[in-house]
Formats: C-alpha cells, structure tokens, sequence
C-alpha cells in the first residue's frame, strides 16, 4: 500500500509543495532587497511522466526565477507571489486529504480484522 504508485506520488507532491511555500516565503521576505531573484520551484511535469512510467518518486528542483526584474535588479512581485501562495496552500491541502483518506482507509481496515 505504502508503496503504491499513488501514494509515492502525493507523497512527492507535498515534498514539492512544501518546498514551493518555503520559497514563496523567501521571496516575500526578499521583496525589497536589491538584486535578489525569485526562486522558482518545479515537479508537477516530472512527477506526471514518472507517473506515467509506473513510478511516482520524483524530487523537486528549484531554480532563480529569470523574469525581468525591477530597476533594483529584484525580480520579486508580491501580486504573484501571494497568487502562488494560495494556489500553493489549495494543492498542498488536497494532496493532505488524499494521504489522510488512505490513513483512514487503513484504520477502519484494522478495526474490523
């Protein structure tokens, strides 16, 4: 069970995420800081191609981000940042339910043996 495809694979996901909210939390406190890049966090492409082979252990990569930057050489904008952030935390909970549903399946399965 612990080792299924599903199960590796929201696992992976919120290592991801929660490596993605430790970066937006970065960038956040980095917004006035001059020359300071956002760091971006990526998994979700392979993540679905390790999927697709059978295998969802993958690991997260992050990267600074290359989007233009302001006159102080920062390249951080708190609109987008707070906008990944949401999406971020939604993801985040929505993989948390699918561990917790398979934690309660596995009760619910001892209880009756």
């Amino acid at each position: 069970m612990f080792n299924s495809v599903t199960y590796v694979a929201l696992n992976s996901a919120l290592d991801g995420l929660a490596l993605r909210q430790r970066a937006i939390a970065n960038n956040v406190a980095n917004v006035n800081t001059p020359n300071f890049h956002a760091t971006r966090v990526s998994f979700e492409e392979q993540l679905s191609k390790q999927v697709a082979r059978g295998n969802g252990a993958v690991k997260a990569t992050s990267a600074s981000s290359l989007e233009p930057t302001r006159l102080d050489g920062n390249n951080v904008n708190l609109e987008s940042e707070t906008l990944l952030n949401i999406d971020t935390g939604l993801r985040y909970q929505v993989a948390l339910r699918a561990v917790d549903s398979t934690y309660s399946s596995l009760r619910i399965a001892m209880r009756s043996n």
